[in-house]
This record gives C-alpha cells, structure tokens and sequence, in this order.
C-alpha cells in the first residue's frame, strides 16, 4: 500500500503510543526456549495487577455512577473493537446467568457487528458512524452508562462511541490503556491503565487485554454488588438455567442460611427456584408470597428484606 498523508500522520500518532513502543530487549526471543519465553511473558503479566491497582480511585469512582444511575433503571452498555470489543460482549453475555439482569440491561456492541466476535472484520474499528448508528438504535438516556474500550484510546468506533453517548446525556468511561487518550478526554470518567509496551509489539491482546478484562470484571460485578445482586459474596441471583447452576443455586442456599437439604429443596419449591427468595424464607419465616413483595419493596436488596422481615 502507497504511503498517504493519512496513513503518515496515524503511523506517526502510533509511534507515540505506550502500547505500541518496541522493546529491543525481547529482539532475539524467537532464539530462546520455550520455557524462557514462558518466563518472560509470566513476569509481564505479573505487572498487570499493579498497572490496575493505580487506577482504583478512577475505577471505583466510574462504577459508583455506573450503579446510581443503574439503580434508576439505566443500562451499561460497552463498545470497542476487535479484542477489546469482544471483551465488552463476553462481560456483558455474563450478566444474566450471574446476575439475573433483564435482557438489554448490559448490552455489549462490537464494531463490525456480531461477525467480528469470530473473525476479524476489516475497517471495523475505523467505522465512526457505524458507532454512531449503533448508539442511535439503543435510545440512549441519562441514566444509560456507555463505557468506550480501547487498548490505543484512539479507536474511531470507542471514541465516536463515548462522545456520541455524552452528547445524548449518557454517563460515559473510557477504559484505554495509554495516558493523555483520545477516549479518556471524551469520556465523563476516564480509566488509563497502562501496562507498557507488549511482548510482541502492538500486540493489546496480551498485557492491555488482561488488563481490560480485570477493569469490566469490576465494573460488572461491583455494579451489581451496589444494586443488591447478591448477599455477601454469594450470588443470590444467579439463574438456574443447567445442572450446574443448579447445584450451585442450592449450595448458596445452604451457606447463606444453613438449612439441610430438605428445608432447601422446599423453600426452593414454594419460590419457583428464586434464590433470594428462598434465603429469605428461610432466614425470616416468611411465606413465599411476602419473600416476593418484601424483596420488591426493598428494591431486590435482601438485607433490606430481611431487616424488614425482621421488624414485622
């Protein structure tokens, strides 16, 4: 391909990149066994935690607007391309088995649609009004939470994302894994969390995608831990929907109220296999019918059921 002034200008921005910079030092790791290249790469991934750690006041910050406007009904909605839009999807898909969240309530888009979950969509990424078109067709409002991800923080489709998202009301986060970013300045709340350059160079599927991974974990599960998705550190709106879950669903019944295995399978029975539901008739006495208005007042948080249920 012909150099162009465009193509100049992005290499000459590229250059200037923390996640693209080239480290001389791994020049020759194509010689080394595998077990020293293992080395190498095992002690870069070691340093991700502490890149994360450094953002945590930005974090917990994103996340509590996140949760106050969730807590009104809004949704989170994330957008990247490539590896750091499929993040996006993969947390998002998660959510309703973990968490019980309506369908819709944390949405992930991709830039290329859902073909580039599986294959690499070319020009996908450089796409701003098909970002753009994606955000319309959600309706955004106020209490919507869009959340831009980019290893570069100049992705055209996470930036035009965010700004688009910010111009209809929306709270936006931009996670990017440079400083000074494009996304982190369009964005309401920016997460930078660098992690230096790449074992292979420019490759941000590595260190910048572990990284990404760790922030949406938090986003999502902390989100979900403010709005009463669970009780302790137990999934008490988890969706039974295999064997596996299933099983699962009775053993957090079992931990949160001690109960044998008949008292569980019965609770579990009287409340349609509803989690929450059985803990607290369990825990308070009450009959499934109350366990139900009782969460619903509390708005789904069940120490606020069970302290109701307590003062009855």
């Amino acid at each position: 391909m012909p150099s162009t002034p465009a193509l100049d200008a992005l290499r000459a921005q590229l250059a200037h990149l923390t996640t693209e910079a080239f480290r001389p030092e791994l020049a020759d790791i194509d010689r080394l066994p595998t077990l020293d290249i293992a080395t190498v790469m095992n002690a870069d991934d070691a340093t991700v935690a502490a890149a994360v750690a450094g953002r945590l006041p930005a974090i917990a910050a994103a996340i509590d607007a996140t949760a106050e406007r969730m807590a009104r009904g809004g949704r989170l909605v994330y957008a990247g391309a490539g590896t750091a839009g499929r993040l996006g999807v993969l947390d998002a898909s998660e959510c309703p088995p973990t968490f019980a969240t309506e369908p819709g309530r944390v949405v992930g888009l991709i830039a290329g649609g859902p073909e580039a979950l599986l294959t690499a969509v070319e020009g996908a990424e450089d796409d701003a009004e098909a970002a753009a078109a994606d955000l319309a067709a959600l309706g955004l409002t106020p209490d919507d939470t869009v959340v831009g991800v980019s290893a570069s923080g100049r992705t055209p489709y996470a930036v035009t994302a965010v700004t688009r998202a910010r111009a209809a009301g929306a709270l936006t986060v931009g996670l990017s894994c440079n400083e000074n970013s494009a996304l982190g300045a369009a964005a309401d709340h920016p997460i930078e969390v660098v992690v230096g350059p790449e074992l292979l160079t420019g490759s941000t599927r590595l260190k910048a995608g572990t990284a990404q991974k760790l922030v949406l974990n938090m986003i999502s599960t902390i989100t979900m831990i403010r709005l009463g998705k669970t009780y302790g550190n137990l999934m008490v709106d988890l969706r039974a929907s295999n064997a596996k879950l299933r099983a699962r669903s009775r053993q957090i019944v079992a931990l949160a109220t001690g109960a044998d295995d008949a008292e569980i399978e019965a609770a579990l029975t009287a409340t349609g296999g509803e989690v929450k539901h059985a803990i607290l008739v369990l825990l308070s006495g009450v009959d499934a019918a109350t366990a139900g208005r009782l969460l619903e007042e509390a708005g789904g948080h069940l120490r606020a059921a069970l302290e109701a249920a307590r003062e009855r």
